[in-house]
């Protein structure tokens, strides 16, 4: 859906008081390929420095500060501002908006929808004029207005992509509310958010802000449904449905209630997560938000209530921090340790096992794994290393399992062929690899993470299909033997004659590329020296 594209305008933009917005054409002479502003091909570093030179500073800062690249680069993983335009399809009365570049935009709608998005994708359309003239930002803000339809939605999202946000496109300009109706506009660059997991807390932080600010005005609006009127925990990260309604079961015996969920559904719920007394980070890299409730005053506890030693801990963290008599917390302890403990023993898994992914919920996956019997050797994630990580970190150090925050896909290929497992479990190219190996796979995103974790029902939830993929190794082989013969990489196939090597073309390009890259390497070298 295209919401604005109305004609070039060639002189600077001015907001309705006359007040001209500044252009910074300064910030896209330096792209080598287009004298009208930066491209996606112009790279991570020209992209940043760009930004920084357009305004973004503050922003991009913040982000390095939120979501630190060490020791690892920037892993290889889906766009990350599929992780805001998620949060923000999810949420009842609230319009998504992109700006980026088309080929972007239309990767991004297709992967919304392809993971059940039913909401519409907005999207501001440019080219390189109305970039450096400032005109998309005029586009941007006629685009808003025309949404903020009060009887349609609470709030207007609008996402930069890389492009927008390197040119500096101000969308911090942007009126707060227009008819009552909130506007959030946010930067998501694939050069300074590393993940889409992280750009979910991007926005859902810059939501609780705005809550926030809100609730400190005045009365806001009430939940959709009556919470208790206990002590509420509010739970941090995207789950599975079925695990808020176990913890909850979990919270209930100690006199505590569930609160919502965050990233939530509904803007009214955003206040509802901040009346809570303590905040659950079942997923741990939600930065922004936790700073969010630690300035409102709640606090935060890290992990999960994952397998039999997860789930002990993590009462026992929870209740002292709401204050429960310890009583309470080792009945309840008694009353859901052992069905932990008897459907850990029901589902046993049998199985070497390699394990990565980019959801953020991998040591967890990993716990409930090691407690189910299976032999888990390495556990990658594309998320940082955080405080509330830490519970989780130092139970799979204990068993001598190899945790790699930041992992790149390299790294994660190298564990499974050192690993040799039974199962490796991980993102797409992982199972491909595993696949091209013999080796069964499972994707993290689809067949694990989108399973109960927590609690009893989490127990034994991953044992039918991590033990039927390792059961299908026999076929693997079969396979492997039915098909031996036919080539792999460029002989591929069946051939009428056998085709010619042309390595030496290979090699040649290799080295042409290795001396580019090694030339753009001396030049950002010589340009942070006489920065």
């Amino acid at each position: 859906m295209t919401l604005s594209n109305s004609s070039v305008m060639l002189k600077a933009p001015s907001f309705s008081n006359g007040e001209p917005i500044p252009v910074k054409l300064e910030a896209n002479s330096s792209d080598n390929h287009s004298s009208n502003g930066i491209g996606c091909h112009a790279g991570k570093d020209e992209l940043n420095r760009a930004a920084k030179k357009a305004g973004k500073t503050e922003t991009l800062d913040q982000y390095a500060k939120d979501y630190p690249l060490g020791p690892h680069d920037q892993p290889q993983s889906m766009c990350p501002a599929f992780g805001s335009l998620r949060v923000g399809l999810r949420m009842r009365r609230t319009a998504t908006v992109l700006s980026g570049s088309a080929c972007c935009v239309y990767g991004l709608t297709f992967t919304s929808h392809f993971y059940g998005a039913r909401r519409t994708v907005g999207y501001v359309p440019f080219d390189s004029e109305t970039l450096v003239t400032g005109k998309l930002y005029e586009d941007i803000r006629e685009s808003v207005y025309k949404l903020a339809e009060p009887e349609k939605y609470d709030a207007v999202v609008i996402i930069n992509l890389c492009v927008p946000t390197a040119s500096g496109v101000p969308l911090d300009l942007l009126p707060k509310e227009i008819n009552g109706v909130r506007i959030i506009g946010i930067d998501v660059p694939g050069f300074g958010v590393p993940t889409h997991a992280e750009a979910k807390d991007v926005l859902a932080g810059a939501m609780l802000n705005y809550a926030r600010n809100e609730a400190e005005q005045g009365p806001v609006a009430a939940p959709r449904e009556i919470l208790s009127s206990k002590p509420k925990v509010t739970l941090l990260g995207e789950m599975f449905p079925a695990d808020p309604v176990g913890i909850s079961k979990i919270l209930e015996p100690m006199g505590l209630a569930l609160g919502s969920v965050v990233p939530t559904r509904e803007w009214r719920e955003l206040y509802s997560a901040l009346d809570s007394q303590v905040v659950a980070a079942i997923h741990p890299f939600y930065t922004a938000c936790i700073r969010e409730f630690e300035t409102a005053g709640r606090s935060v506890v890290g992990s999960a209530p994952v397998g039999y030693d997860g789930t002990a801990a993590w009462i026992e963290a929870i209740g002292e921090s709401c204050a429960v008599e310890p009583a309470k917390i080792d009945s309840v302890k008694n009353a859901t340790l052992p069905a932990i403990k008897a459907a850990l023993s029901a589902f046993p898994i049998n199985g070497r096992i390699t394990l990565s992914g980019y959801e953020g919920s991998e040591l967890l996956v990993a716990r409930l794994l090691v407690e189910s019997g299976a032999d888990v050797r390495y556990v990658g994630t594309a998320c940082p290393q955080t405080k509330w990580s830490e519970p989780d970190r130092q139970w799979l150090d204990a068993k001598g399992i190899k945790v790699n925050y930041r992992a790149s896909l390299e790294e994660d290929l190298a564990a499974m062929q050192e690993f040799s497992p039974d199962l490796a479990i991980g993102t797409t190219p992982v199972v491909q690899k595993a696949k091209e190996l013999s080796i069964p796979s499972l994707y993290f995103t689809n067949l694990i993470s989108a399973r109960p974790l927590m609690g009893v029902a989490g127990a034994g939830s991953l044992a039918q299909v991590v033990n039927a993929a390792i059961s299908g190794k026999e076929r693997f082989n079969k396979m492997k033997s039915f098909f031996t013969g036919v080539g792999v990489d460029d002989n591929a196939g069946i051939w009428e004659d056998i085709p010619a090597d042309h390595s030496k073309f290979k090699e040649r390009y290799m080295h042409k590329i290795e001396r580019l890259a090694k030339e753009r390497m001396n030049k950002k070298v010589a340009q942070d020296v006489s920065a």
